[in-house]
């Protein structure tokens, strides 16, 4: 007989035959051969996000500094790209960490719920919100890393299950973390504090945190394949990359200091929110509302009789 925790290793399952699946689907856009570099990214987010400094903020950053993609089609890249990494992170860290099963399902259900939402109204948005959205979210991600730095998480209790009210907050608070997860905030550092906050083991939160990726990343991922906002060269090269790099973390490394590396980081993303909101800021200034408009491109119709002469000659036409 399956257990609860068993059952809720074959809906990973089933979740990741449903990325594959949808991944199929995506109207008909082939992919291509994703290029060595596309890879490596996928390779060393992965494998930094199975450590703890998260995958989303740094992929983020280095698509921006590179040009990769247009701007809006960063968040659906994220979702889809870095899916299958995150459901092997999520088998891993599931089977390690024995959070009580009750609360693990209602905050991933919680945040895969907001994920759904939030993705919906994300895949169509124009690129100007998308910057500015995107902007924020990795200032967020900035501030983040630094609490993280400084020591300034809260320091959390001994506890590996959720009840009553704690219970209540738990699933709300996931519920407006995976929406944020649809513009590229990262849930590791927000679902740290949650849980510390509410008297959990801060190692619940990987669990959690990835048992929730798991699931929304897929249902989000579903959305933006829909409506064509992500870039399939990209996506195919975070998933393929991203696998051996979070076997290699989780099974060979398993830890490293990353103090370092997180500061690292920190000034990366800021230098990439700054360029985000700039560049939202620009496409705003040089908008065609802010243009003169042009004349018209096909002349008047001839009257059909002709036109009296004037007793003053006409002004001028101005445009």
């Amino acid at each position: 007989m399956l257990n609860a925790r068993d059952w809720l290793f074959v809906a990973l399952g089933a979740f990741t035959v449903f990325w594959v699946w949808m991944w199929f689907q995506g109207k008909g856009r082939a992919p291509g051969v994703p290029t060595i570099f596309e890879l490596f990214i996928g390779a060393v987010t992965n494998f930094f996000d199975t450590l703890g400094i998260g995958s989303f903020a740094p992929t983020t950053s280095i698509f921006k500094f590179r040009h990769m993609m247009p701007d809006e089609q960063i968040p659906g890249t994220l979702n889809i790209g870095h899916a299958p990494p995150t459901l092997l992170e999520a088998f891993l860290f599931i089977a390690i960490v024995q959070v009580d099963v009750a609360t693990l399902v209602l905050m991933m259900g919680a945040a895969t719920c907001g994920a759904w939402f939030g993705a919906g109204m994300v895949a169509n948005w124009p690129r100007r919100w998308v910057q500015i959205g995107m902007g924020i979210a990795l200032l967020a991600a900035a501030c983040f890393f630094l609490m993280s730095n400084l020591n300034l998480f809260p320091a959390g209790g001994t506890a590996l299950i959720l009840t009553h009210w704690r219970l209540a907050a738990g699933v709300f608070g996931s519920l407006i973390l995976g929406a944020f997860m649809t513009l590229g905030i990262g849930l590791y550092g927000p679902c740290m504090i949650l849980v510390s906050l509410l008297g959990m083991d801060p190692k619940a939160a990987f669990p959690i945190m990835m048992g929730s990726c798991a699931f929304l990343m897929p249902v989000a991922g579903a959305r933006f394949i829909r409506a064509g906002s992500y870039s399939p060269r990209a996506t195919l090269g975070l998933a393929l990359g991203g696998l051996p790099g979070v076997l290699i973390a989780a099974l060979i490394v398993k830890s490293l200091p990353l103090t370092a590396i997180r500061w690292l980081v920190v000034v990366a993303v800021i230098y990439a929110a700054f360029t985000m909101l700039r560049s939202a800021f620009w496409s705003r200034a040089t908008s065609p509302s802010a243009t003169p408009a042009e004349p018209s491109a096909t002349p008047a119709e001839p009257s059909a009789t002709p036109a009296e002469p004037s007793a003053t000659p006409a002004e001028p036409t101005v445009y």
